[in-house]
């Protein structure tokens, strides 16, 4: 459904999107994640055909953004980061409105936005001012707005932005309510959101794709180390050294400072639980536990951008 194709953008002389090469498939709910300032807005501003790529291209539907961009514009449906609302309107006003500019047929317009409306659950704020609506619902008449000509693909970029728990819980059933009925390419920096909507994700870094695949994938890809957590009464004489040089080890700290008994959290490239006992018993140390637990999913995020995000601006 989206393929595309060593596509670059550059603003003068900043090369915001690299080379970027990926494919989403029919009915797919795919992301993009990266930290601020990775290309994210840039790539869907692309596929949206409000910006043209400096280099390279992307299909959609067969149809090329550079092309033919209007036949683009008709299978999507695009909600920038602020959703290009109109205050004075009241909701069901600003879809019909959006309908017809979207060239809906005549006689389909009420039907289409019914449906826009029953898919975002807007029912209840159907004559409410677009200026009274909560920023929660304001997202949802975005979405809307992008779903009103029941376009084949969904562009949303960072839908989640500003909402309480509450509406990130609500705007992400919304989202995966949408599976199979159209195409989805959503972009965010909240990894935890990103990996309980999308199908697979693709992550970003300085506007070149690092990694793809399914969270599972990541998690296999980005690294297989772990941590090993040793619970002692009390360290002995050459033990922590004599651990620190096992081959596999990557760094020691103590999960609790000054406290006893002693935690020990030991990072390894592969499973040295074996060795580790062993070298503990061998010292004379009281062990009381001695346990795994792979590295956490945000861990293997920042190994896979460069720096850790070192150098960029969040917001």
């Amino acid at each position: 459904m989206i393929e595309v194709r060593s596509i670059s953008k550059f603003y003068a002389n900043k090369k915001a999107v690299d080379t970027l090469s990926f494919e989403i498939h029919e009915g797919e709910i795919v992301g993009l994640l990266g930290l601020n300032g990775a290309g994210k807005s840039t790539i869907l501003k692309m596929l949206g055909c409000f910006l043209v790529p400096s280099q390279g291209d992307a299909r959609i539907g067969g149809h090329s953004v550079l092309e033919n961009p209007n036949a683009v514009r008709k299978m999507i449906g695009y909600l920038p980061d602020t959703p290009p609302l109109y205050n004075e309107m009241k909701t069901r006003h600003y879809l019909d409105f959006v309908a017809h500019l979207k060239n809906v047929p005549h006689d389909k317009v009420k039907e289409f936005v019914a449906i826009a409306m029953q898919k975002t659950q807007l029912g209840e704020v159907a004559d409410a001012r677009l200026s009274e609506l909560s920023h929660g619902f304001r997202q949802r008449v975005g979405i809307a707005q992008a779903l009103v000509h029941q376009p084949r693909v969904l562009i949303l970029d960072e839908p989640i932005n500003g909402l309480d728990p509450i509406q990130i819980v609500e705007m992400r059933d919304l989202v995966l309510s949408l599976k199979g009925q159209h195409t989805v390419i959503l972009s965010s920096h909240i990894l935890s959101e990103i990996t309980k909507t999308c199908d697979r994700i693709l992550v970003l870094d300085r506007g070149r794709l690092v990694a793809e695949g399914t969270e599972s994938q990541l998690r296999g890809g980005a690294s297989r180390g772990l941590e090993v957590m040793l619970e002692i009464e009390k360290p002995t004489s050459g033990m922590i050294e004599a651990i620190q040089n096992l081959s596999g080890v990557e760094s020691i700290r103590e999960g609790r400072r000054n406290q006893q008994p002693v935690q020990l959290l030991i990072q390894c490239s592969t499973d040295l639980r074996p060795e580790i006992a062993r070298i503990a018993v061998e010292s004379g140390a009281a062990v009381l536990s001695l346990g795994k637990k792979e590295a956490e999913l945000e861990t293997l995020f920042l190994k896979l951008v460069k720096g850790e995000g070192e150098g960029r601006t969040h917001g």
